[in-house]
């Protein structure tokens, strides 16, 4: 499958050592919908803590250092036994946090326009039959994992991977998704992940997902 990863993600672009990017707003910023609390531990902890962990993994493989997070993921199955899985493990949660801090702001109701919402009741029939379906597959996502829309061709597809794994490994950069590990929503929603995946509309970053879509999406 030809590469479509194609955004100006700073973090894809990375090569060793990796580094943890900044928000870009408060960790209060998405409350009352995604808490404080849950921000300074999601971004500052269990994001930092993947990245040291891909650090960690690559220190010893010198032939790795110049491959992009992109790349590494990419070309995955090619990888040393010995980083594999820390790879991909480690180096999807990267990837997988990147794309998910950029994608999200304030925005209540908001809902996408343009080419972006053209193509969703295209492929999906409306909006809201798109949000349901995405929420479908995020509640039937076993244990840990993510729920993405990607652009498979001309066409939108939701896709569900579990734990950090990540469309990228398949060549595919995701147009949004978002994280259905415990850690992002027991804080606020305890075990009631349908309620937070129907929250987490009001904080999408509908511009930013249209910029995504503007550079992969077609």
């Amino acid at each position: 499958m030809e590469s479509q990863t194609a955004t100006n993600n700073e973090a894809n672009s990375q090569t060793y050592p990796f580094s943890l990017p900044a928000l870009g707003y408060d960790t209060g910023a998405l409350a009352p919908f995604i808490d404080q609390e849950t921000m300074e531990l999601h971004h500052g902890k269990h994001h930092q803590a993947y990245v040291d962990n891909l650090n960690k993994a690559l220190a010893d493989h010198a032939d790795l250092h110049d491959k992009t997070l992109v790349e590494l993921l990419a070309q995955i199955d090619s990888l040393p036994d010995a980083a594999k899985t820390a790879v991909r493990n480690n180096g999807g949660g990267h990837a997988n946090h990147s794309m998910f801090w950029t994608i999200m702001t304030k925005n209540e109701n908001g809902k996408p326009s343009g080419t972006l919402a053209e193509a969703i009741d295209r492929d999906f029939g409306s909006f809201d039959d798109f949000k349901t379906k995405f929420n479908e597959a995020g509640v039937k996502q076993f244990g840990s994992g993510w729920v993405f829309l990607v652009s498979n061709g001309d066409k939108l597809e939701i896709k569900s991977m579990p734990n950090q794994d990540t469309p990228l490994m398949q060549g595919v950069e995701p147009i949004l998704g978002n994280d259905v590990w415990e850690h992002a929503y027991y804080l606020n929603y305890r075990n009631r992940r349908p309620e937070y995946l129907q929250q987490w509309w009001n904080v999408v970053n509908w511009d930013e997902v249209q910029k995504r879509y503007d550079a992969i999406g077609k």
